[in-house]
């Protein structure tokens, strides 16, 4: 069953609208008689799987996530390569 609302009627209705269309009925809105829109459902995504990422890290050593860190890339985590704004600031060139 499809129902057509004017526009300021669907602005006054608007949370029942939305449980009328989530129960499967068709709300078209209008402006002058004239349909615009019409509101439904999204669809449902279907849940996350647990457990996806599981062991990811598994074949990686711990010396990699505990190893020191360039002072170039210290320096830059700190920001000292970016102004307040945090954007980026000219390098020197290495030579």
């Amino acid at each position: 069953m499809t129902a057509q609302f004017n526009i300021a009627e669907a602005k006054a209705k608007l949370s029942e609208l939305l449980d009328r269309a989530l129960g499967g009925e068709e709300i078209v809105i209008a402006r002058a008689g004239e349909p615009m829109a019409r509101l439904m459902p999204l669809k449902r995504k279907r849940p996350r799987e647990p457990g996806a990422w599981r062991g990811w890290g598994a074949n990686i050593p711990t010396e990699v996530f505990l190893a020191d860190m360039d002072p170039e890339d210290l320096d830059a985590a700190e920001g000292k390569f970016t102004d307040e704004f945090g954007i980026s600031l000219p390098q020197p060139d290495k030579k």
